[in-house]
């Protein structure tokens, strides 16, 4: 019931002025035009961004010559330039369209020029700055930015300032994020380093594209557009290079002038020159301790030798005193046994015993001799017979002992010396040997290197008996008993004449062929007779019997023939003095000569080459030719094997 009642009373209304105050009120209140046309949301939105443009300086403006204008101002954000966001540049944008847009102008009663408008170029600032990559090209050649560099003056006034203003304007072209701060006076090492280390490596994303003279979507045909491409690039490419070299010039400029850097090398170079110095001194102190090591090692030297001579002078002096003595000690002796007439029954005796005495006192000690002298007081003859017996032992055993030694040493030196003359006289000097010694020597004349090493080594190669291997001096020994001994008288001679004529016999029956030449056989009595004729008509064992000197050993020619008895191609080896293997006559220096000439005057591939040969040398045939040319070839190959073995 209550509550009915009130409800049914009537309300009074009372009117008060209220001041309007309060966020509400004046959020209402700007909604609200000057006019009182309530705005929009949109025209709240665009409150704020950028700043007013002065109408005049958008009037001035050509659109013709839109590349030219600065389009961060056209759209009224000239302060925020490239800071300014995609947002705020499509607010500015409609912004600038709201207010300057030629409809509104015409509505206001403005006369507009379609063409020449310069709502023109705020469209056309939209679209470089609302592109991205259009954007871009613009920033690179801001107008607004500065390329110059500081001069002297300003860097001498506040070094640090203005370096930090241009690094930190700079620094927008880096393609690498996180840009380092130039830094203050108390940077450190670390710190200025890296800022250089990123400076001289910079990386810029500048480029130029926007100041191409030519676009080269205007132009009429393919190549036409390829040309004005090139000629754009070309351009880029040549203001990149100056912005590169304006970047490092900048870079220098302050490393130049950075006085950080110039307290780092200085600080560099004291550390340096502190580890000189440490190290001159830690050199200094180890040369100053080698030194004292020295000086203490001459120290000890000399007091280890003062100690030495003092020792020796010590013994010296102990040796002296034991030589007096032992001297008082045999003239005690001597004394003792003068004074009993030496302990003799007769002449005879006392000479004997004075002998005695003396190889007692020469054979005795000094603690044998006191013993004696003691022991004689009280057994006088009797310990001198004693004595005497033991000197003569003693004397004895030294003898003895001598003569084994000597008889050793004699055994040792015997032994070796006994075991060579065996060898020698047994197997080293054998026929063969014998033979091959006198063939090397002819081989090997007078002049060759290491001649007596060739000449061991040809007879230990070609030696079939596998004795003792023979040496240089052996060789040498016996050219010399060769060469001052009696051939006459030796069985050796008539043994070699044996073999050379059995040689001569068995060479007459052989064909001698060369890998490239093929030789005629002749009859062989005929070569028998000829070569019978041409010694004298004497029988090959009688013209063996000559003995021709070469090479300063008187050797039988006939066993210079013989060693080759047991190889026929050795036979020709003989210098035609003797052997019917041989050429018919020696050949001389001229006739070598001719042969060479023709053999190297008629090729191999010459036909008839050996009648040719054999045409331009006087009295010989062409047998004679080749087997002089299958000598000659024998003669170097022994040699060239024979020089191998020695090395």
């Amino acid at each position: 019931m209550t509550n009915s009642l009130e409800l049914e009373v009537p309300l009074k209304v009372a009117r008060h002025l209220i001041e309007r105050v309060g966020f509400a009120y004046f959020n209402a209140r700007r909604k609200i035009a000057p006019g009182g046309v309530e705005r929009s949301e949109s025209d709240e939105k665009l409150e704020g961004v950028g700043e007013e443009v002065d109408i005049s300086y958008l009037k001035s403006l050509d659109p013709k010559e839109w590349k030219d204008q600065d389009h961060y101002s056209v759209l009224g954000l000239g302060k925020l330039r490239f800071e300014a966001s995609d947002d705020d540049i499509r607010r500015a944008y409609r912004r600038m369209v709201l207010q300057h847009h030629p409809d509104k102008r015409k509505a206001k009663g403005e006369v507009v020029i379609n063409d020449e408008d310069y709502f023109t170029c705020i469209t056309k600032a939209y679209e470089i700055l609302g592109t991205s990559k259009a954007r871009r090209s613009f920033d690179s050649v801001d107008p607004e930015f500065d390329d110059s560099l500081p001069t002297q003056t300003d860097i001498d006034n506040d070094y640090f300032k203005v370096f930090n203003k241009m690094f930190k304007l700079n620094g927008r072209w880096s393609e690498r994020p996180q840009v380092p701060v130039f830094g203050e006076v108390d940077a450190k090492r670390e710190e200025v380093e890296r800022f250089y280390n990123f400076w001289y490596d910079f990386k810029s994303w500048r480029e130029f594209s926007y100041l191409d003279e030519e676009d080269k979507e205007k132009g009429q045909d393919r190549d036409e557009r390829r040309w004005i491409e090139k000629e754009n690039k070309t351009a880029r490419i040549k203001r990149k290079k100056e912005e590169m070299s304006r970047i490092r010039d900048l870079v220098n400029l302050a490393y130049n002038n950075d006085k950080r850097i110039q307290r780092f090398k200085q600080e560099e170079k004291d550390r340096k020159a502190a580890a000189k110095r440490a190290k001159m001194d830690a050199v200094q102190a180890q040369k100053a301790e080698q030194e004292k090591a020295v000086r203490e090692a001459a120290l000890a030297k000399e007091r280890a030798d003062k100690a030495e001579q003092k020792r020796i002078e010590l013994i010296r002096i102990e040796r002296e005193q034991q030589k007096k003595v032992l001297k008082k000690e045999r003239k005690t002796l001597r004394d003792k046994v003068k004074d009993c007439k030496y302990y003799a029954k007769n002449d005879k005796d006392q000479l004997k015993h004075m002998e005695g005495t003396e190889k007692i006192c020469e054979t005795f000690n000094l603690a044998e001799l006191q013993a004696l002298n003691k022991a004689m007081e009280s057994k006088g003859r009797e310990s001198f017979m004693a004595a005497l017996q033991t000197a003569d032992q003693k004397i004895a055993a030294e003898l003895e002992e001598i003569n084994q030694t000597q008889q050793k040493k004699l055994a040792t030196a015997a032994a070796p010396k006994a075991a060579v003359k065996e060898v020698k006289k047994g197997e080293l000097w054998s026929n063969e040997n014998v033979q091959l010694l006198i063939k090397a020597v002819n081989l090997f004349p007078a002049g060759t290197a290491q001649r007596w090493d060739v000449i061991a080594t040809f007879i230990n190669q070609h030696s079939g008996s596998g004795g003792a291997q023979v040496l240089a001096r052996d060789v040498l020994n016996k050219a010399k008993a060769l060469q001052n001994s009696d051939h006459s008288k030796s069985s050796l001679k008539t043994q070699a004449n044996d073999a050379a004529f059995a040689s001569f016999e068995k060479s007459k029956k052989e064909v001698q062929v060369s890998n490239d030449i093929t030789i005629g056989e002749e009859a062989p009595s005929q070569e028998s007779k000829e070569n019978v004729k041409q010694n004298g008509g004497a029988h090959p064992n009688q013209v063996n019997n000559q003995k021709p000197k070469q090479n300063g050993i008187a050797t039988p020619a006939a066993a210079e023939a013989g060693a080759g008895a047991g190889a026929p191609a050795a036979a020709p080896m003989t210098n035609g003095t003797g052997g019917g293997a041989a050429a018919s006559k020696t050949w001389t220096k001229e006739e070598q000569a001719l042969l060479e000439q023709a053999i190297k005057s008629y090729p191999t591939t010459t036909p008839d080459r050996w009648d040719c040969i054999a045409a331009c040398i006087p009295n010989r045939s062409k047998k004679d030719c080749l087997r002089r040319v299958k000598e000659l070839v024998e003669l170097v190959n022994s040699k060239k094997e024979a020089q191998a073995a020695t090395k």
